[in-house]
């Protein structure tokens, strides 16, 4: 239990600095997602021993041992189950999971698609870079046609995914996409995630500035136009935001796309959660001697 002390004291950034310092290659758009997720949690005045950062694999993936929360960096592609775990767990924590697009559209391709239908209470942090950077620069879900890798030399064959058009598919009750160049604008993104009920998804453009030559921080700077600019958009409007999910070119709009409040999350909708706190505050219900068999029998 947090004590008085600790639940009074105003949280700072250095509040969420990590034990170790990133090892990302220096200007890769990583160093801007983490950055403006810590600020948004400092804005919002969220405990880091109230949150817990979850990950998969990937360079992304490493983004939870470089925040001061709670943390699990757990198999490729598996992140969001895990993170559904630990949010029925217990519910009264801030549930954040990052990964790539590799990690996240292709092998958590499954895992991304049913937890957005059951409307999971957490913020999911897509770094997007369009390609696989960990293992130095193969076609990933999001190439573009074309993209010449290590893995396609001769150009990629194959349509990338629209994860924002998949996220409107699948029912994720918010839905936006950011860019590691715009700080601002993607601290604001957060934040409104981070507070939002159910189910979030936030793609972010962050660039390879090793393995990715094409989507770079000046091909993208040319092309982002907020949602947020035009006065005719409105984010409760599913049909117009999928329209606008579809636009990819010259312009490519960033912000939030979509939000619905109507739905409850998963947690909400369990009845064995209505009553009794979280599971992880309540008492076993069995002998001590037998908790502990079943903990030694699982090592």
């Amino acid at each position: 239990m947090a004590t008085t002390e600790q639940l009074l004291k105003p949280i700072t950034l250095p509040d969420y600095k990590g034990k170790v310092d990133p090892d990302w290659c220096p200007g890769c758009g990583d160093f801007g997602v983490l950055a403006a997720l810590e600020k948004a949690l400092v804005d919002l005045q969220i405990h880091p021993f109230n949150v817990v950062t979850i990950s998969g694999i990937g360079c992304s993936s490493n983004l939870p041992g470089y925040i001061g929360t709670y943390g699990m960096h757990t198999l490729h592609g598996r992140a969001l189950a895990v993170a559904t775990g630990v949010k029925l767990a217990n519910h009264d924590l801030t549930v954040v999971v990052t990964g790539g697009d590799g990690d996240g559209f292709g092998i958590g391709g499954n895992h991304f698609i049913h937890t957005m239908r059951r409307n999971v209470d957490l913020l999911y942090l897509a770094m997007d870079n369009q390609i696989y950077g960990l293992t130095t620069g193969q076609v990933s879900p999001t190439s573009s046609i074309g993209m010449k890798t290590k893995s396609t030399p001769h150009g990629s064959v194959e349509p990338p995914i629209n994860p924002i058009s998949m996220a409107l598919a699948a029912g994720a009750t918010f839905i936006a996409r950011g860019f590691s160049g715009e700080q601002k604008h993607l601290t604001e993104l957060i934040k409104q995630g981070l507070k939002h009920k159910g189910f979030s998804f936030i793609d972010v453009f962050s660039p390879c500035v090793t393995y990715n030559h094409d989507n770079t921080y000046a091909w993208f700077k040319q092309r982002v136009k907020k949602l947020e600019e035009d006065p005719t958009y409105d984010a409760t409007n599913w049909l117009m935001a999928a329209e606008r999910s579809q636009i990819w070119g010259e312009v490519i709009p960033i912000g939030k796309f979509f939000e619905r409040n109507d739905l409850p999350s998963l947690d909400q909708a369990e009845p064995v959660l209505d009553e009794g706190g979280p599971l992880a505050h309540r008492k076993l219900g069995i002998p001590p001697e037998i908790a502990r068999e079943f903990v030694t029998e699982l090592m």
